[in-house]
């Protein structure tokens, strides 16, 4: 069982993230700051607690696989695997900039990045592959899925939840981060989908539901995950859009949003509140 002490140390991590997210975004250029807060805290879980993933082996046969299946939330991603040594801290001043190495989505130039993702719904088809190849080779590796809420509209996402379930797939963990606003607006206007833990089970899915920003419960969520066999596990995570920017939390603004000098200051402030609490 993770002691206080680790869940302290994740906290403190994913406020680091959230540090990392805004350096990468910057004053006056449009960033995907909503979508990548909201996934801090799971981050933080994964790449700082959870996964058996080493920078200096990436082609380790056992590693355990990521796919950021909303991929326009790479930010988030990019910041663990920075934070991980991945790559130089350099790097972070010069997303999507064509000499840079981080682009706007993942891509498979960027060391610890498994597969190009952010065309939505494309994420679970390819964590199905990897769970299948990794179970005929009797590997002990899991492989992590994330989508979002606003993803859960795509048709082949479906149509890859029920063939997880009809290959029995336990060796994957899906996550959908139900933070409930996508670029546009709320995601019950834009396209509603309700019922997303009846749907799911319907798909013949384990389904746990958690507090997307709780480590403790993320954590119970994972390990109760794994031990499910003979049919593939979602975690809904609860989340909110932005967490940790007042001025973005909940706001579909801030989906892909400009900061100027006065909003990103405020950020930084509200981090090192955050960070004078913890």
């Amino acid at each position: 069982m993770i002691n206080e002490t680790d869940i302290k140390k994740i906290r403190a991590m994913a406020l680091e993230l959230r540090y990392d997210i805004l350096e990468m975004i910057g004053v006056g250029v449009a960033g995907h700051l909503g979508g990548s807060a909201s996934l801090a805290e799971l981050m933080a879980v994964l790449y700082f607690y959870k996964m058996n993933l080493n920078k200096d082996n990436l082609q380790d046969p056992n590693r355990d696989r990521l796919l950021l299946s909303k991929g326009h939330a790479a930010l988030i991603q990019y910041a663990a695997l920075c934070e991980k040594g991945f790559f130089p801290r350099e790097e972070l001043k010069r997303v999507k900039k064509l000499e840079g190495l981080l682009q706007g989505h993942p891509d498979l130039t960027i060391p610890g990045i498994e597969a190009v993702t952010g065309s939505l719904g494309q994420g679970l088809s390819i964590g199905n592959g990897m769970a299948l190849a990794l179970r005929l080779d009797k590997s002990p590796a899991r492989v992590y899925v994330i989508m979002g809420d606003g993803e859960q509209s795509e048709g082949q996402l479906w149509e890859a939840a029920q063939a997880s379930a009809h290959y029995k797939i336990d060796n994957l963990t899906a996550f959908i981060d139900w933070n409930k606003i996508q670029a546009t607006g709320p995601t019950a206007d834009v396209f509603g989908i309700p019922d997303l833990d009846k749907k799911w089970k319907a798909f013949g899915w384990e389904v746990i539901p958690a507090d997307g920003h709780d480590p403790e419960k993320i954590i119970a969520a994972i390990d109760e995950a794994e031990k499910v066999k003979g049919k593939p596990a979602v975690i809904i995570l609860d989340t909110i859009k932005g967490k940790g920017f007042s001025f973005a939390e909940g706001n579909a603004a801030y989906h892909n949003g400009v900061m100027d000098e006065a909003v990103f200051k405020k950020a930084l402030e509200e981090l090192d509140a955050a960070k004078a609490g913890l």
